[in-house]
């Protein structure tokens, strides 16, 4: 199982690789996304209730990794789609491998690339000006939350993938990415969203995972955001794990 998993990651992660319609939507555009953000709306840190921030950017990197992860799950479900419809996928589950591995090899890829994903945007913002207040730790518990959020993103893309079989199918789930992070405080502090998003935004566990990866960004590390920030990426994952791994029985039935 392990050896499987490991090699189909590998697979899946030099892929990734070679192809930079896969990769560069990742961080390409989370990052123009930032630039304008930091950009326009830097004045708003002076808004009464806004946290004490060192800069903007600090505040606004755990939305940019957040959007990037959430563009990683959508990247792992097309490239599933992608091997459906070329039938490679057919031939992994005629070959004698265990069929979980199919999924559990693709998600190891996805935590990753995760991993990178946060990596770049600290870089980024460390580049250009940005201040990390929780030092070396909380740079690793930001890329901690932000592999347990991608690997359950990346769970979501599969389980579409194995549901939809097709790429086209998979890609327009694009826009409701962004609507889902809109509504949330990603971008704002909750306190300053107005109704009813604020409420939305409460129960959205986008929120507490970016909330968990921002508070070691913008101040020393609290428990209870971190927390729950991996409750909530935890939880995320668990649930999409067992939604893909129940797809992929369901196609396997089909088959």
């Amino acid at each position: 199982m392990t050896r499987a998993v490991v090699a189909l990651a590998r697979r899946a992660l030099r892929n990734t690789f070679r192809r930079p319609q896969f990769l560069a939507p990742l961080v390409a555009f989370p990052s123009l996304f930032l630039a304008v953000n930091v950009g326009g709306l830097h004045r708003t840190t002076t808004l009464p209730g806004f946290p004490a921030v060192h800069g903007f950017l600090d505040f606004q990197l755990a939305a940019a990794m957040t959007q990037s992860l959430l563009l990683g799950g959508v990247s792992s479900g097309i490239a599933i789609a992608l091997e459906i419809e070329g039938g490679f996928f057919d031939r992994l589950v005629a070959s004698p491998i265990p069929r979980v591995a199919i999924v559990l090899g693709r998600l190891a890829a996805t935590a990753t690339l995760a991993c990178l994903q946060v990596v770049w945007f600290i870089a980024v913002g460390l580049i250009f000006g940005a201040h990390i207040a929780a030092g070396a730790p909380g740079v690793l518990v930001v890329i901690l939350i932000g592999a347990v959020a991608g690997t359950g993103f990346g769970a979501i893309g599969v389980m579409l993938a194995l549901r939809a079989r097709n790429a086209s199918t998979v890609q327009g789930i694009f826009p409701l990415v962004f609507v889902v992070l809109f509504v949330s405080s990603a971008f704002f502090p909750r306190d300053l969203l107005a109704s009813p998003v604020d409420a939305i935004a409460r129960y959205n566990p986008l929120s507490y995972i970016a909330d968990g990866m921002r508070d070691p960004i913008i101040s020393s590390i609290s428990a209870a955001p971190v927390l729950e920030g991996l409750a909530a990426a935890g939880g995320v994952a668990l649930v999409a794990i067992a939604l893909s791994v129940a797809a992929l029985r369901t196609r396997l039935r089909e088959a």
